[in-house]
């Protein structure tokens, strides 16, 4: 793949040249483009979300969600279970959390066995109110007080208002466990609901508890996940099933539902993620040691030698002087040896075999080394081309489509077919990207396939024009 080789080169040393060169350049036969290409092009990393259209050819399979759509679906959730089962709103909401805010689960385990379902979700049939006296102790402090400071939950176990402020405070700070709050009395399972945290708890706590009970929607929910964009708030609900898991966010980042990773269709998340496991582990370091440098014979640490002749001092405090090449001490060598730049020691011996194993190890971890980089590289480069393109693209939007709106006196919603070549671009920098990843992991005996996906590859490269 020669071809290959030379536009990648040209990458590695020029990458914004490359860009520029790609850019200007005639574009594909538009009927080629639409064989290839079958993807929903969108905007995945620019923060201008509002500005950056989508042009979709088919109907997503995913809803971006904002936090007002997840408080209405929450709503319309409790109101249902609310009504079908005709209980308070309170322990709809109850349930709901309990069984991960799916209605069809609700309904199957209540109308199965709803003294079951009551008690393991800590609701009584009939609440309980407090005794009808004038001071009440606490069950925590044991400090009398008027009924009127005594709160309890259905289960009617006093305890003063401190001591419930006290209970839910602490409990809303250790995490979201708070949305399964109990009575505080250790033989009593009753729920304590949130209405009891709207009356109690200070502002602060409760703005805490209200955004645990809109993440739990989310994060306990099969069909909901977060869009994992560094800072974004907007959530994504998929039809589980439905084909291809490739999803684009309003803040315009594009995932795999599957992985959560960025989206990478075609190559499958398995490889994608031993692919980002090899990128980020120690493997390649200990392998790049292997390749490229030699133990102190006295005190084993990694030497490496790039110039010079084969007399080789280790650091202090060792300071222990050898021979590069057969790792032997300096003081036996000399003129009679070869002198400083050869071994006469090392080629005997090798012609012997004595290094077979030590030269054949250090040869395989460089070959695995040098494979690595080869596609490393590639996918490195094909990553940034694809980060100028989308800034590319972001500077085309704001300041140049304009310009050519004015130049060639056509509305700019006429001229959108220029972002959409643009977006192709960005497109079709991700996929090349991640064919690097498949080709890293494509097994060495399939030869057909390894030489079809090299031909292919290599026509991504072709200079069109």
């Amino acid at each position: 793949m020669d071809s290959e080789d030379e536009m990648l080169m040209h990458d590695a040393n020029d990458a914004e040249s490359l860009d520029d060169d790609f850019y200007s350049g005639d574009a594909a036969d538009s009927d080629d483009a639409d064989v290839t290409m079958d993807y929903d092009f969108i905007d995945n990393d620019s923060d201008d979300s509002d500005d950056l259209p989508s042009y979709h050819r088919s109907q997503p399979n995913y809803t971006v969600l904002a936090e007002a759509d997840i408080c209405q679906r929450q709503e319309e959730n409790i109101t249902q279970v609310a009504v079908v089962l005709s209980i308070s709103r309170i322990a709809a909401s109850i349930l709901l959390r309990h069984y991960n805010w799916s209605v069809s689960k609700v309904n199957d385990e209540w109308f199965a066995d709803e003294e079951k379902v009551r008690r393991l979700v800590g609701l009584l049939e009939y609440p309980v109110q407090l005794p009808d006296a004038k001071e009440l102790t606490c069950g925590i402090c044991f400090e009398n007080y008027p009924r009127d400071m005594m709160r309890s939950a259905a289960c009617s176990h006093p305890f003063c208002v401190t001591c419930w402020q006290g209970y839910i405070s602490s409990s809303i700070n250790d995490g979201p466990g708070c949305l399964n709050l109990r009575c505080p009395d250790p033989s009593c399972g009753a729920a304590v609901g949130q209405d009891m945290i709207n009356s109690l708890a200070p502002t602060e706590e409760k703005e805490k508890y209200n955004r645990y009970f809109i993440r739990s929607f989310i994060e306990d929910n099969r069909k909901t996940k977060w869009c994992p964009a560094p800072g974004c708030e907007y959530a994504v609900e998929f039809m589980v099933g439905s084909g291809s898991y490739d999803v684009t966010c309003r803040c315009s980042y594009s995932f795999c539902w599957n992985c959560t990773e960025e989206a990478h269709r075609p190559v499958d998340c398995g490889t994608v993620a031993k692919w980002i496991l090899k990128n980020s582990a120690e493997s390649e370091n200990m392998n790049w040691i292997l390749a490229n440098s030699k133990p102190c014979p006295k005190c084993k640490r990694p030497i490496e030698k790039n110039q010079g002749c084969m007399h080789i001092t280790c650091t202090p405090p060792c300071k222990y002087e050898f021979c590069w090449l057969c790792l032997g001490a300096w003081t036996d060598h000399g003129e009679r040896t070869g002198g400083f730049y050869a071994c006469n020691r090392y080629e005997a011996a090798k012609q012997e075999g004595v290094y077979d194993e030590a030269e054949k190890r250090r040869e395989m971890a460089k070959n695995s080394l040098e494979r690595y980089t080869h596609y490393y590289e590639r996918w490195a480069t094909n990553q940034s081309s694809r980060q100028k393109a989308l800034a590319d693209l972001s500077q085309m939007q704001a300041v140049h489509l304009e310009k050519l709106s004015n130049i060639q006196s056509q509305p700019e919603s006429q001229l959108k077919f220029v972002i959409e070549a643009w977006l192709q671009i960005v497109e079709c920098r991700r996929v090349l990207k991640w064919t690097y990843a498949y080709g890293f992991y494509l097994p060495e005996h399939e030869h057909a396939k390894r030489q079809f996906f090299e031909y292919l590859q290599g026509w991504c490269f072709f200079p069109w024009g």
